[in-house]
């Protein structure tokens, strides 16, 4: 038998896990960047002499940036392509770690991030755009799924990392010089984000697009064999002759349910206040009593469950569905939330209040984390899919800046307790959504999912 017919028939599993891989490691310098101010932010804050107030812009500034990076992101990489921009992201990463690691005020410490920031919100948007105009559907939410375990990585890498850096001195050593190490760490996996980047092709959907047939179907085929690879031709081929590409059609029809769809997911998704714990996590350990060791010891554990749960949606994303993940998960997240909020009300800290934080990471983890990114990547028209992601992915860092803004000035306000029960009503109120309008997407092509908001009136 010719192994070459067997290439063209199968397609290649390992080099089409090689493309995702490469492509989710976006993700973990996303994770990586947003999660590296929660072991420099109480450093930061005296540092700088920082209100609350101040406090919330040291952690949230970067996510300015991510939301003009997620605006631009998309249509940019609508006209030059996905690798190219996601090439300008890794740019921009490193750039931002070694300036966030240098500033002399406030104000160079905040434009540092911001360039970070664009870098994230990007690739927030292309990297599991990448992944899901590549893989084939049975794959594809299983492959998405591990842009999301990339995150988690990131996070629980940089946890460590800021474990060890805080390890190596006082707290004073720490307010001067530690969290510039923990800034400046980003540098090393930007630059091996960039190196990769270069082997890999660019997405056969948006070079079909671009009117590049033979590229297109030259990856297809190397992907999936060429019987897929002539059958995905097909669709795309129908998918973007039937579309004019314009923007304003997500507003009319069966495509504004997938615009609501998009954005409620982005909103509910951030309003849990995860980014609360990841952004604030030894801080809130301190608040309640924990040495400062202990309190970035714990938030390294909250690291590890977010990493090891992710692995749940990976596994069941493609059996159990999308819809049944979200459903359990923000069950579960309400009830862990409700606890989180009595363990401050009653003063209860240790073990108690990190068990619950973690049972409340687990459920995100495992759905609200990774599960709105599969769907997001994959209920938009292929024409414009690039610029409707931008518009969800946009409104996910909003959210994001938001919660991270108001936490320090909320729990100043109200305190933990009031906090965190405003979050379970967030996640009660997302349940409802879930319940109510999204839809299962497992097993479809990206076509079919088109074609069924065409038939949604």
């Amino acid at each position: 038998m010719d192994p070459m017919n067997v290439h063209n028939n199968k397609g290649s599993l390992r080099y089409l896990m090689l493309l995702t891989v490469v492509a989710a490691l976006g993700g973990l310098l996303f994770g990586y960047d947003t999660a590296v101010i929660s072991g420099a932010v109480g450093f930061l804050q005296a540092h700088f002499q920082l209100s609350a107030g101040l406090k919330g812009w040291a952690a949230s500034s970067a996510l300015i940036g991510c939301m003009v990076g997620a605006m631009v992101g998309g249509p940019l990489s609508d006209r030059y392509g996905r690798k190219k921009i996601l090439l300008l992201c890794a740019v921009l990463f490193a750039f931002s770690g070694i300036a966030s690691a240098l500033p002399r005020t406030l104000t160079q410490f905040v434009w540092a991030r911001f360039a970070g920031g664009f870098g994230i919100g990007a690739v927030s948007v292309l990297s599991p755009l990448y992944i899901a105009e590549i893989a084939p559907e049975k794959l594809r939410g299983r492959l998405v799924s591990l842009y999301q375990l990339a995150i988690v990585v990131g996070i629980l890498v940089v946890f460590f990392v800021n474990l060890l850096i805080q390890r190596l001195g006082d707290e004073a050593w720490n307010t001067s010089d530690g969290w510039r190490w923990m800034m400046g760490s980003l540098t090393l996996p930007s630059a091996l984000f960039g190196f990769l980047l270069l082997f890999i092709p660019e997405s056969p959907r948006w070079l079909m697009k671009m009117g590049r047939r033979s590229e297109a179907e030259t990856i297809l085929v190397r992907v999936g064999g060429q019987a897929a690879a002539d059958r995905e031709i097909q669709q795309i081929k129908g998918s973007l002759s039937q579309e004019e590409g314009k923007f304003s059609e997500l507003f009319t029809g069966g495509y504004r349910r997938a615009l609501v769809i998009g954005v409620g997911l982005a909103m509910i998704c951030q309003f849990s206040g995860i980014n609360a714990i990841m952004y604030y996590a030894p801080e809130i350990f301190k608040s309640i009593g924990a040495g400062r060791d202990a309190a970035f010891a714990q938030t390294v554990s909250i690291g590890v469950v977010n990493l090891l749960f992710t692995f749940v949606a990976v596994w069941l994303a493609d059996k159990a569905g999308r819809k049944a993940l979200l459903i359990g998960g923000s069950l579960v997240q309400v009830l862990a939330l409700a606890a989180v909020g009595v363990m401050f009300a009653m003063g209860i800290g240790g073990l108690w209040l990190l068990f619950f934080v973690m049972l409340f990471t687990a459920a995100f983890a495992s759905a609200m984390g990774p599960v709105p990114w599969i769907v997001i990547s994959e209920i938009f028209p292929t024409k414009i899919r690039g610029r409707a992601m931008s518009m969800a992915v946009l409104v996910i860092w909003l959210s994001c800046f938001l919660v991270s803004q108001t936490f320090p000035v909320l729990v100043d306000a109200i305190g933990n307790a009031k906090t965190f029960w405003i979050y379970a009503l967030c996640s009660f109120a997302g349940l409802i959504f879930v319940v109510a309008w999204v839809p299962e997407t497992k097993g479809k092509t990206l076509e079919e999912i088109e074609q069924s908001w065409k038939r949604t009136k």
